[in-house]
């Protein structure tokens, strides 16, 4: 981006996805998502939040279909940082995660309401202790 203001677009891609919100222009010219912007995909995947040279970047909002949502920080079109995911079962998990997957101190709150703690490596989760005094 060369300092200039964003560039404000609707735009409806040749399948089907929508994108509006901010862009900017490459060093070749080429209009990016930059700035913030909502992007409906044509499958109904949305995402809210900020872009920077065409992917998901910083702050975010990512609701899927299903029901389940990701709201936190975004790298590189990955859930990155810190976020919650919302299951579609209604569970929750809170904390870190490293390209897409959960990775670090977390909260993994189930559907019954019980809550564990610990730390988190992709799909594996070992020694959780549950939160006591509900």
């Amino acid at each position: 981006m060369s300092g200039e203001d964003p560039i404000k677009v609707s735009y409806i891609f040749p399948n089907g996805d929508r994108y509006e919100g901010e862009c900017s222009r490459s060093a070749s010219g080429v209009l990016m998502r930059s700035g913030a912007g909502k992007h409906t995909s044509a499958n109904g995947v949305v995402y809210t939040g900020e872009w920077n040279k065409d992917k998901m970047q910083g702050r975010g909002t990512l609701q899927h279909p299903s029901g389940a949502l990701y709201e936190g920080a975004f790298k590189d079109n990955m859930y990155h940082g810190t976020g919650t995911y919302t299951f579609t079962d209604g569970s929750t998990y809170r904390g870190h995660f490293h390209n897409n997957r959960l990775e670090g101190d977390g909260t993994f709150t189930d559907p019954q309401g019980r809550v564990w703690m610990g730390k988190f490596n992709g799909s594996a989760a070992l020694g959780l202790k549950m939160q006591q005094g509900f």
